[in-house]
């Protein structure tokens, strides 16, 4: 039973991640294309860990992960005061380049219909 509230808390965790970091005013990840791919929390909710990916790429990732680990402070608090948790868990962020290799596979989808669509209009 415990593994249901613990999926039900990283979700709720996720969605208040994301709402945050759009609040969020460090340069470092203010104006950058962020999202929260996924939150893994232990079984005993003391730490989670947030992976963070950003559509400009790994690089990208990396410097708004630096951001989100200084304001890690706030964000705890904020998350803990939004979700009213008995314990509010410690937040890793590691960044992760899951969005970037989507849009690469998307690309080469599109190339491919692209290419079967010239393909067929060729034959006629």
């Amino acid at each position: 039973m415990a593994g249901y509230r613990i999926d039900r808390v990283s979700e709720d965790i996720k969605r208040e991640l994301a709402a945050i970091i759009r609040e969020l005013k460090d340069p470092r990840v203010q104006g950058k294309m962020l999202t929260v791919v996924n939150v893994d929390v232990s079984s005993d909710a003391s730490y989670a860990k947030v992976y963070v990916s950003a559509m400009e790429g790994l690089d990208t990732a990396k410097v708004a992960v630096k951001g989100l680990v200084s304001a890690t402070g706030y964000i705890r608090r904020e998350v803990g005061k939004r979700l009213h948790l008995r314990k509010t868990p410690e937040l890793k962020f590691v960044a992760d380049n899951s969005i970037e290799i989507g849009m690469g596979i998307t690309g080469m989808l599109n190339n491919m219909v692209i290419k079967e669509f010239e393909d067929d209009s060729d034959e006629d």
